[in-house]
């Protein structure tokens, strides 16, 4: 799939670095403004076993 990516990119190496590490950087910041918020309520981390006695 990176090949694949890298393939399809334009311009030499150095553009091609630079291109994805802002893809990359977009992508993180995808998940961390809209997918984990919206994920967090679903996933059972604030479900604890161990009562308080």
């Amino acid at each position: 799939m990176y090949g694949w990516i890298w393939r399809h990119l334009p311009g030499n190496t150095w553009v091609r670095a630079v291109i994805s590490l802002v893809l990359v950087v977009a992508v993180v910041y995808v998940l961390f403004q809209y997918v984990f918020p919206w994920a967090e309520p679903l996933l059972p981390f604030n479900d604890v076993t161990v009562d308080n006695q």
